[in-house]
């Protein structure tokens, strides 16, 4: 079975850095929270990429509302 603890804290470590961003005051402190933003995309590719995992698009994850209710209802 695959292991995804690693993609699971790359992803929370990626919300954590823009919830940072959106707090940042300084030049300064957002151009360093936009590198690790971008760091933290890369690492989040790469390990898809070792899980052999190809991310949903968003339209491939969007439903329409009878859509979702008929799979609820399946």
């Amino acid at each position: 079975m695959t292991n995804f603890d690693h993609l699971d804290a790359l992803c929370s470590r990626l919300g954590r850095e823009k919830a940072r961003l959106n707090s940042a005051k300084t030049a300064n402190e957002i151009a360093f929270r936009l590198r690790e933003i971008e760091v933290c995309e890369k690492e989040i590719k790469g390990e898809y990429k070792f899980l052999g995992i190809v991310p949903l698009t968003a339209d491939e994850i969007l439903m329409s509302d009878v859509e979702l209710l008929n799979e609820l209802m399946a």
